[in-house]
Parts: C-alpha cells; structure tokens; sequence
C-alpha cells in the first residue's frame, strides 16, 4: 500500500485544519482496502468561538453513515471537547444516554449524529485522529494466534486493545490503555477483530502511518503465505433455473422480492471452489459493522435449493432465540449472500445499490479469509454472541431506521421490456424504472444500450425474431438477476398500407413474425422463469386497431389481433401460478418517432383541422403520450391490477368506434 497524499491536492482543498480532515479522509475512503462503504471514521480537534463568544474546543468527526470517500466539510459533526471528556469519566453509559449526550454537546444540532466512536476520539489526545477497518489488520488478528502476530509484526509500536463492544465500553477501554503509554513512542493502535487507529497532530503523518502500519501487515501476511496454494475443485455451470428457484424462496423468507446476483468471477469461483469453502465461509465476517449488512453467515447451497435457504432460516432462527432478550424481535431471518461450492456466489438484495454493498464487503471478506487461512492455518472471527450483540444492537438499528424509505411499487423486481429503445417501450421501462423495478431493454437498434443507461436500466442488442437468440438473452438475464417478474412485449413494426389483394406477401409474413410470432417465442422462454417469479404479470401492447381496424392495415391488424388472442390463451395458462396476462391498446400516441412533424401536418391537413385538433381526435379531446403508457403499464404490473388477467384495455382517450 502507498501513500497517495499530494501537497499540491492538499492545498486545493484549502488550509484550514478542517479543510485537511478532509483531503485524508477521502484518501483513506478512496482505498477499498481500509474502508468500505460508510466504514470507518476520521476527526480533527478546533478551538473556535461558540455562539456566546467564548473560545472553546471541538471534536470534528465524521457524521454517522457518512461516506469517507466522498466526504465533505458538512459531513463533520462537532461535539464540545469538554462534554465528550466528561462523558468518559463517568463509570456507566447507556448507549441511548452516549447518544443524546453527543447530540446535545453539538455545535450545530442539524449536523449528522456524531460517530459512535466520537468519544475514543476524543480520548486519544493527537489533534487528527483516523480508524480504518484495514482488510490486512483484520487478517493478523481474525485467527487464534491474532495477539502474537501483531506482537511479531509491530512490536511495542502499537497499542492493542482486545475487543470491546464499540461506542463507550470502546472508549473506556482506549482510555485505559492510552494513559498506561508513552505516546512518543506509539505509531498506532490495533483493536483487535475491529480495524487500526492512527494519530498524530499533523494529518499527513496521521494518514501515513496508517499507510505504513497497514503495508507492514500485507507484507507479513504475503510472506507467510509465499508460494502456498490451497486444493481448489472445478467450476460448475449453474443452471438458470435454480437460479430462479433460490431467488424465489429468499424472496419469500425476507418478505419483498429481491434481487439475486450470481457472482462467478475468477476471485469469487475459486473460493466457491475451496475444499473447505462450507467451513471457512461461515465462521463469521471481517469485522463485526458487517453484520448489520450481511448478516453473520451466508447460506450454503447444496443439491436441494429450496432446502438449503429453509435450513439457513431455521439456523439463523435458533441463533436470535438462543442469543435475544424478550424486547427483541427478530429482523427478517433471510440470508444476504450465499456460497454456492462450485459454482459461484450469490448477493441478494431489494436494490441494485444493496447489492453493490453487500458484494463490496463480500469480495473483501472472501480475500481476507483465503489469505488468512493460507498464511496462519485458520480463520477465526468474534464469536457468535457478539456478533449476535453489534446485529441487534440499538444504535445501528437507529442506523438502517434513520436511512429507511418507503419501498418503491416495484423495488427488488426484475422488468424486461421489448422494443425499448425509444417511444412507447422507452416510457414503458423508463416508468418501471422509476417506480423501482431492475429493468432490462431489449431492442434490434443499437440505441438500446445507451437509452436504457440514461434510465439508470440495462440495454440489450437482440432479434427478437431469432429464437435461439431471446433464449440466451432471458438465461442471462436470469443469471445476472435471479429471475423475471415484469414482461412487457412492445416490440413491433408497422407495415406499410396495402389492399389484401394488392399487398405484397413479404408485408404480411413479416408483420406476422415481428408482430406476432417473435411475442410468442418470447413468452415460451420467459414464461418458465416468471412461474418462479414474484407477483408476476405479463403486458402485451397491442393496438386500436384490434377493435376498429381500418381498410388497408391487414397485415398489421390481424397480427395484432393475434397477439390478443395469444394474451387471452396465455391467461388461461398462467393463472394456476399465479401469472397474470393482460393486454393494452394504445391509440395515437403522437411523441414516437413514428409521426415526425411532417407525418403529423399531413394527417392534419387530410383531415382539414389542425395538427392540436388532430392529435386531440378522441371523445376527451385530450392527448395521449407515450409516458402515459408508461405508466398505465406499470400500474398494470403492480398490486393494483393484481387480480386482473386475461383484460384487455384501451388508452385511446376514447373512441367512438371501440365504444
């Protein structure tokens, strides 16, 4: 690990003291290695006036749940200095108590809640503080001889503190071992099964030490491991069904549909493929913070998929009975990630930024498992009780609560739409999207790809013609997702205007193939997977046309025509599991690329009105837009057409000919 400080870098970030802090935290959060996702914390001490005048001496620490890599100066909360000391003499703190004292000693009470941490801050007495979880730190003490290998690699250079429940049995602890050393002569401070502190009263030494204490540790550990390699068995295809299955049954344990992504990475396959991968991966994570994301343990998944979640459910059922107090209640018993020997690994999550976290902390946790397993013999993590102590723990309970939303109509849902490259399969996965769905677009235009990144969704190049292609693209889909649980089948052309006797025959057969056919082959391989979907729904778009067709539109009639039909039938198939059909007629959706302004004054002028007038042409003389489908479609995708199928529904504006 190298040092990454720049003065240059420095100064552009100004030359206050707080203006520093900054500058070395986002180097420190920059760095995966030292600090994962709201991990860790940094504090710098001020003497400023308060609002009576009087100068006195503030801790700035980082704001509970805030972001090192991305940290500013408003992310820093300062508590008076006075008020923390006082707080870590006392003899007994509740955590509640700890909280609201370190509220209330805030120089600005609209600041984030101070750090949990902020009184083993304020303890140590070096004006910039900085904590890591440093991946290499966790390795030295996560084993049985954790104690001599910090001994052997740092010496008395370090204090060590044996673990301790963070926030003020933490502090006491600190400050215990703080007054017992000559600071002069200490470089850090290692907690064990915790992460590293560094400190010092200048930011870049405080930042460098924490670089060259943690480089120590990764040279320690490489050189111990030297040419060991561990047994690793070959890497099996997963079947995209099981996929499907497993996802399903997480989903239902935890109570809303989530995402499951397969993870078969080189790093991620050789661990699935470690001949003890069922014993290592389950001893507990890196640190103990992680729990709260990725519970203790991950499932295993062995040969029955179902069965295997059912078992982590009921484990995970007698660890919170065997731990919990009568006032707890019991967090959804479901797993976060999964290990499947041989195959890979799976992250479950409601969003794809829960996934990223989580697959964040698990990539970590996996390296640091296999290194320390091959440099010292074994990984060794807190025990299950205490671990047990920081998941069900008040304040980062208070942490998840403070960050919780109300759920999205379709969040942890996976969205396929055809056609989506621009127009009315655009708005339609452009409203999926919104309402929370993980969207897929599917389009033969290369646009796909870059239009369904401006909706945050992903875009997919296929012809939807081609049957062996919509079979790899719905496995993948189902291997990168875990499942299908919104089909919306959009796409189609429309063929040019001819007279059944004049038309030429290519005309009808590939309206019937783009139109009608390429619906059905969709269905066929879609369908298997949405049986194992949650609260599945299919939406077909079809046309006006189907109820008042007009002379010289056959090919296009008829095809859509038999798309209804096709709706209608799989209806009847699909209600026994749940799955329901439905299809919508749209007429005269205007902002498609289909009616340029040209297009639109000609039909305006045939029809002698304006092009206001002829866009209006409906009983409720209103317009109809694409967004208008949009969200039509993704209403009908939800719980409020849950018990509809097999209905087929205009959004015309009204028209005299289908009424």
């Amino acid at each position: 690990m190298k040092s990454l400080w720049n003065d240059k870098d420095a100064k552009k970030h100004g030359k206050s003291a707080l203006a520093k802090r900054v500058y070395s935290s986002q180097l420190l959060g920059s760095n995966p290695d030292l600090v994962l996702h709201g991990g860790g914390n940094t504090s710098v001490k001020i003497k400023k006036k308060d609002f009576f005048g009087s100068y006195k001496e503030y801790l700035y620490v980082k704001g509970s749940g805030c972001d090192l890599a991305t940290i500013t100066e408003n992310d820093f909360s300062a508590c008076d200095m006075h008020d923390l000391i006082s707080l870590s003499e006392m003899e007994t703190l509740s955590d509640t108590d700890m909280v609201n004292q370190c509220r209330a000693s805030m120089l600005d009470p609209n600041s984030s809640t101070p750090s949990i941490e902020a009184i083993v801050h304020a303890v140590i007495p070096s004006k910039y503080v900085d904590h890591t979880h440093a991946d290499s730190i966790l390795g030295l003490t996560n084993c049985p001889n954790g104690r001599k290998n910090i001994s052997e690699v740092f010496g008395d250079s370090v204090i060590v503190v044996p673990y301790v429940m963070p926030g003020f049995d933490l502090a006491r602890e600190v400050k215990k071992k703080i007054q017992k050393s000559n600071l002069d002569k200490i470089e850090g401070m290692i907690l064990m099964n915790h992460g590293i502190f560094t400190f010092d009263d200048d930011p870049r030494l405080s930042y460098e030490k924490m670089i060259l204490l943690v480089s120590r540790a990764e040279r320690f550990i490489n050189k111990k491991i030297g040419k060991k390699k561990a047994p690793i068995s070959k890497l099996q295809n997963i079947s995209p069904n099981e996929l499907s299955q497993l996802r399903k049954v997480v989903s239902d344990w935890r109570g809303h549909p989530v995402i499951a992504s397969l993870d078969n990475d080189n790093e991620s396959s050789q661990f699935a493929c470690l001949k003890n991968v069922k014993a290592i991966s389950t001893r507990g994570p890196l640190t103990p913070d992680h729990v709260i994301r990725t519970k203790r343990t991950p499932a295993i998944i062995e040969s029955n998929v179902i069965g295997s979640i059912d078992k982590y459910v009921e484990k995970y059922t007698k660890y919170f009975n065997q731990y919990a107090s009568d006032s707890l209640t019991m967090l959804d018993p479901s797993p976060r990630w999964a290990v499947w020997p041989d195959k890979g690994i799976v992250y479950f999550g409601k969003t794809s930024k829960e996934i990223s976290i989580i697959k964040d902390i698990v990539k970590h946790t996996i390296k640091t498992i296999h290194q320390t397993e091959l440099a010292f013999g074994s990984w060794k993590a807190l025990s299950a009780s205490k671990l047990f102590d920081i998941e069900y723990w008040e304040l980062e309970q208070a942490k998840l609560k403070s960050n919780k939303t109300n759920s999205l109509p379709h969040e942890g849902k996976v969205a396929v739409v055809t056609g989506s490259a621009a127009g009315i399969g655009f708005a339609c996965a452009e409203a999926l999207s919104q309402d929370g769905a993980t969207v897929v677009g599917l389009d033969l235009n290369p646009d796909i790809v870059n239009q369904m990144q401006k909706i945050c969704a992903n875009g997919i190049i296929v012809n939807l013609t081609d049957e062996e292609k919509i079979k790899s693209v719905i496995e993948g889909i189902v291997k990168s997702y875990g499942g299908i649980d919104i089909l919306v089948s959009n796409a189609g052309i429309f063929t040019a205007g001819a007279y059944i006797d004049q038309m030429d025959q290519s005309n009808w057969e590939k309206s019937m193939a783009v139109n009608l056919t390429s619906h059905q082959k969709l269905l066929k391989h879609s369908i298997p997977f949405l049986k194992e979907g949650i609260n599945s729904s299919i939406t077909l778009v079809g046309s006006r046309n189907v109820m008042a067709p007009g002379a010289g539109a056959s090919s296009y009639s008829c095809a859509k025509a038999g798309l209804t039909q096709l709706c209608r039938v799989a209806a009847l198939e699909l209600a026994q599991y749940g799955v329901r059909c439905n299809i919508i007629h749209p007429d005269a959706v205007f902002d498609t690329k289909l009616w340029t302004p040209e297009a639109l004054s000609r039909s305006a002028e045939r029809y002698g009105i304006t092009i206001e007038e002829y866009k209006t042409r409906n009983l409720m003389k209103t317009e109809i837009k694409s967004a208008d489908v949009g969200s039509m479609v993704s209403t009908m995708s939800g719980n409020v057409f849950g018990k509809t199928t097999g209905s087929q529904i205009s959004i015309d504006g009204g028209n005299d000919r289908v009424i």
